[in-house]
């Protein structure tokens, strides 16, 4: 008589993790994200390990290009096209750092310039956040590429509040200082369900032509889905679409030759600022 085969085991489970939806801050404990967040509705990809929360800070080590995502979803529509704008960048040996604004913390601006002039200095005032870690890195580099969504006609609020942080460094300009960004390169790229990519682009613009930089030729990419179709539809959309890949292509191409021109170099020191 053979001996009987041993009965398979139910594998033990695995630890428990701490999960938080980096959009809404819902946490859920398990061995995996949840397929879906049950407050926001937000998918999978938007899960992160709820670990501590370190401030931001820049290594010092140079880059070229700064890419944000300033899109609420750091896994959606607007993170492809910074994960398409990533792969360019690797494909043609550009050293860059991508960001999510969504996994940071950006207090609102403190509008120290509405007090005086002399109030709003660089660096900023508040140090507590992790807006000067891309003070930094904004005077670091030579590029940046910005992705948007668009939200009632314009950028995201986390965008919005980012852009506005970034006063300080404009006021260096009217303080008499030397200034940290002039004749650096821009490139936009901006996405949604329907109409508003092209106010997006200039809202955005406009804040990075007062800090001194230059738009890349054909520098802002935009593509939208279309309000006759239901949103839950617009992620497969563009991830199938050949012509937004070409937008983001085109315009992280046209900012890499742009800043391969040495520009920067050229311009610093001979330009004159006129910013508001």
């Amino acid at each position: 008589m053979h001996p009987e085969s041993p009965s398979p085991q139910t594998p033990a489970p695995g630890p428990k993790v701490r999960w938080r939806c980096a959009v809404c801050g819902f946490v859920f404990e398990g061995e995996k994200p949840p397929k879906g967040c049950p407050v926001c509705h937000s998918p999978s990809g938007e899960f992160l390990p709820d670990t501590e929360r370190k401030q931001l800070t820049y290594d010092g080590k140079p880059f070229d290009v700064l890419v944000i995502n300033g899109s609420t979803h750091r896994a959606g529509n607007t993170g492809y096209m910074a994960d398409l704008a990533e792969d360019v960048l690797r494909e043609q040996g550009v050293p860059y750092r991508r960001y999510n604004l969504s996994e940071h913390h950006i207090d609102s601006c403190w509008c120290c310039y509405a007090v005086r002039a002399e109030s709003c200095t660089y660096p900023c005032r508040n140090r507590n956040d992790d807006m000067p870690a891309f003070h930094q890195m904004l005077a670091a580099s030579k590029a940046v590429i910005i992705a948007s969504p668009i939200n009632w006609n314009s950028m995201s609020a986390r965008l919005k509040i980012f852009l506005d942080r970034t006063t300080c460094m404009e006021n260096l300009y009217h303080l008499g200082k030397p200034g940290l960004t002039e004749g650096k390169i821009a490139g936009i790229l901006v996405n949604g369900h329907e109409d508003g990519a092209i106010k997006t682009a200039m809202d955005i613009w406009l804040n990075f032509e007062q800090l001194g930089y230059i738009l890349a030729p054909f520098g802002i990419g935009f593509r939208t889905h279309g309000s006759e179709f239901n949103s839950k539809t617009d992620h497969e959309f563009f991830r199938n679409d050949a012509l937004l890949v070409h937008q983001v292509r085109g315009v992280v191409t046209n900012v890499i030759g742009m800043l391969r021109l040495g520009i920067e170099e050229k311009v610093k020191g001979t330009l004159i600022p006129v910013t508001e």
